[in-house]
């Protein structure tokens, strides 16, 4: 008789804005389908914020990370080009794929997503949030979609099953701006500078987006140190 997989919680702290944070998601998915059988995860999307002064209006992304990262023209199409290519080992995709010439690449104030994918978790549970997180990403990469425009986000919310009024309403609550603010500051308190990071099981942090291979080993030395400990404790 096999043993029932372990299931160990995830809690991935990203920003729909970051590509990283979507070759990572990509990369955790391939870790997981080789564990098949032997661990499976709980995934929870928490937030981080890589632009929260951005303007509502946003900005020409290519302008954007030209300024903050003082890069030029020429490097930024290489690392386009290199990402691009690692997202398809990935098994996502960071291209345009609507119909026409693609709209300018964009960068947008993300704090209204976070919002919503908090709202997701607790509305409805965690595969809906990815749904959702999923969507977003899809929606600013693939579609290229404005993402500061609130009746977008809300089309998004209920194109996963989200009632759209309760999304609204989401988005209007301070308590859940609160509750943002205070888990974007847990970021910073496991030291967490840059996405995506990865915590499993609430302590152990897994740092970028890694090869498949990392992600399979990092899950089997956490699931045996919690196997390890719930044999300590039931001793």
């Amino acid at each position: 008789m096999s043993a029932t997989p372990r299931t160990l919680t995830i809690d991935i702290y990203s920003d729909v804005m970051c590509p990283w944070c979507l070759i990572g998601f990509g990369q955790l998915t391939k870790a997981l389908g080789e564990l098949e059988g032997e661990i499976t995860a709980t995934i929870r999307w928490r937030p981080f914020e890589l632009n929260p002064q951005m303007p509502p209006e946003g900005e020409e992304a290519e302008a954007h990370l030209a300024r903050k990262y003082g890069r030029s023209a020429e490097q930024g199409t290489s690392l386009r080009g290199q990402m691009k290519a690692i997202a398809e080992s990935a098994g996502v995709s960071l291209s345009y794929e609507g119909e026409g010439e693609a709209p300018l690449a964009m960068m947008w104030n993300t704090r209204a997503c976070h919002k919503l994918l908090t709202f997701a978790l607790e509305e409805a549970g965690p595969q809906v949030q990815t749904a959702l997180k999923l969507a977003l990403f899809r929606a600013h990469f693939n579609e290229r979609r404005p993402l500061g425009d609130r009746a977008v986000l809300l089309d998004i919310a209920a194109s996963v099953g989200l009632h759209r009024e309760a999304a609204k309403a989401a988005l209007d609550d301070p308590a859940l701006e609160a509750r943002v603010i205070a888990e974007e500051q847990q970021a910073w308190d496991f030291n967490i500078s840059g996405v995506p990071a990865m915590i499993v099981e609430g302590k152990f942090l897994i740092p970028g987006a890694q090869a498949p291979e990392v992600y399979v080993n990092a899950l089997r030395r956490v699931a045996e140190k919690v196997g390890s400990t719930a044999s300590h404790t039931n001793a």
